[in-house]
């Protein structure tokens, strides 16, 4: 039987990663499980431990959360909250929450109470940037790294956080390279194709996912194109848009996702971190600094805060964008008004939709995305 291309293997180790790490627990591994493109996996990484992002399932019915999270809580932490408590998260040794957003800042004591991780904590993000806010991330973040020390008892050198920055950036060298790929009139790869590879390297070892990388860049480069020139060029905005049936429910519908800024894609490697710098203050000029997100005010007019939107659809040749917001998300719900008139001024067709984070909602999504590529091809004509 041949060896499955990197392409096909990728797409099927998001479902096989629990059974995986959990052969890897038996070997002695430790697992942490993560919420946030805020938490500077990099500490977990020089601690020899294996972060583990946790995610939702929009097709399992939420049943287990309903008796300790309100029903107009984020779906998206309830579902993740759910299925932990359905044992689906046995696997994890502990648990990091980072303070991105309310839903997720109470979702951490509700959690530690309920399932008893071994290790927990908590990281204080400042919601303001200004020169003391970096400073006072930076010593959150010692203060992490003590934690994870305590727990494991091993000490974290800062040569081994230099280590594992060097390692990630890597990661995301390479991952920039995969987007680019994107940028053809024809595109190498699909949307609905780099989510799984995505969510593969937030559940595997950072050194394996980025060995894991080179040959599906070198399978993608070696094709002639996908999809058809008529294809509407979209950018996919929005918060932890991890459900692969919406991005192909869209790509199905004649469109091309050739760019995104959400939790799972772009935020998380557009940016490297410094490595000419205190390993601690680079990761918190890039964690605060770098990675965009509506919960982060760093002030300034709608040019300030959305020009890099814009930037992203000119390379990529986007013709229109999707506002992917997650229901009950307040912070991108406050963001979304201003956001989307500034790209329809700067000569974007959007699309704002309401997601339900349930498969029920994509059923209903199929005939909005139709209607809205009509709309950007009646304007290409």
């Amino acid at each position: 039987m041949s060896e499955k291309k990197p392409l096909r293997k990728a797409a099927q180790f998001v479902n096989a990663s629990p059974t995986r790490l959990r052969n890897q627990k038996r070997r002695g591994a430790k697992i942490i499980g993560y919420f946030c493109s805020l938490t500077p996996v990099e500490i977990i990484d020089a601690a020899n431990l294996i972060p583990f992002r946790i995610a939702g399932d929009p097709t399992e019915t939420i049943s287990e959360a309903d008796t300790h999270l309100e029903a107009i809580m984020c779906p998206y932490v309830r579902s993740c909250f759910d299925i932990a408590l359905k044992g689906r998260y046995e696997f994890l040794d502990g648990l990091v929450v980072p303070h991105s957003c309310d839903s997720i800042e109470r979702i951490y004591n509700i959690w530690r109470h309920q399932l008893k991780p071994d290790y927990s904590h908590f990281i204080t993000v400042p919601h303001v940037v200004f020169d003391s806010s970096y400073e006072f991330f930076s010593d959150e973040l010692r203060v992490f790294k003590e934690s994870l020390e305590e727990y494991t008892g091993n000490s974290i050198t800062d040569e081994m956080l230099h280590r594992a920055i060097v390692q990630r950036n890597k990661q995301r060298q390479l991952l920039r390279e995969l987007y680019q790929l994107r940028k053809y009139d024809l595109p190498l790869i699909s949307g609905t194709e780099v989510m799984p590879i995505l969510w593969a390297g937030t559940r595997m070892p950072a050194q394996e996912f980025t060995e894991a990388l080179r040959p599906i860049i070198d399978e993608a480069k070696a094709r002639k194109h996908i999809g058809s020139r008529s294809n509407a060029r979209l950018m996919l905005v929005g918060s932890e848009v991890d459900d692969i049936s919406i991005i192909k429910t869209i790509e199905e519908s004649g469109a091309s996702i050739v760019m995104d800024d959400t939790c799972v894609g772009s935020r998380n490697f557009w940016h490297d971190v410094a490595t000419d710098i205190s390993p601690l203050k680079a990761l918190a000029k890039h964690y605060l600094g770098d990675v965009y997100c509506p919960r982060t005010y760093k002030g300034g007019t709608a040019e300030d805060r959305f020009r890099y939107l814009v930037d992203y659809a000119s390379d990529f040749s986007c013709q229109g964008v999707i506002l992917d917001i997650i229901q009950y998300c307040d912070t991108y719900e406050l963001d979304v008004p201003s956001m989307r008139d500034y790209l329809e001024k700067n000569g974007l067709k959007v699309l704002v939709i309401d997601d339900a984070y349930s498969a029920r909602y994509v059923g209903q999504l199929k005939t909005r995305v139709e209607a809205f590529i009509e709309l950007i091809n009646q304007g290409v004509q």
